[in-house]
């Protein structure tokens, strides 16, 4: 008798995350600690974020003339887990927490808890 095989689960659901394309961030653990750069890419059903020359590796290429892609090893930008990530106040200049509050018009918005600078505006 043949056993119908059963629909892989996904692994991950969507992650809230605290930060968002195109924000500064600081690593606050690991290889790269205290280094900051801005988030190209985030990947919320994995719970990680791309950030711009953080956790990078490298790799090894074969050439493919045809896309004048030359061998050899290539260093690149892997994800990191965004619990390792700190969202970094350009006024304060230093990592923050942050807290939501409604505005005005029933906008919610990210706002340092140091200096009360606001992120999304």
């Amino acid at each position: 008798m043949l056993q119908m095989k059963r629909p892989r689960k996904t692994k991950y659901n969507a992650f809230p995350l605290h930060v968002k394309t195109g924000d500064t961030v600081m690593v606050v653990s690991g290889k790269d600690k205290g280094q900051t750069g801005t988030i190209r890419r985030v990947f919320k059903d994995r719970g990680k974020v791309l950030v711009e020359g953080v956790n990078k590796v490298k790799k090894a290429t074969k050439p493919n003339p045809m896309f004048g892609i030359q061998g050899g090893l290539v260093e690149r930008e892997t994800p990191i887990h965004a619990s390792k990530v700190m969202l970094y106040c350009l006024q304060c200049n230093k990592p923050t927490r942050i807290k939501m509050e409604s505005l005005a018009d029933n906008r919610k918005t990210r706002v340092c808890k140091h200096c009360q600078a606001q992120f999304d505006s």
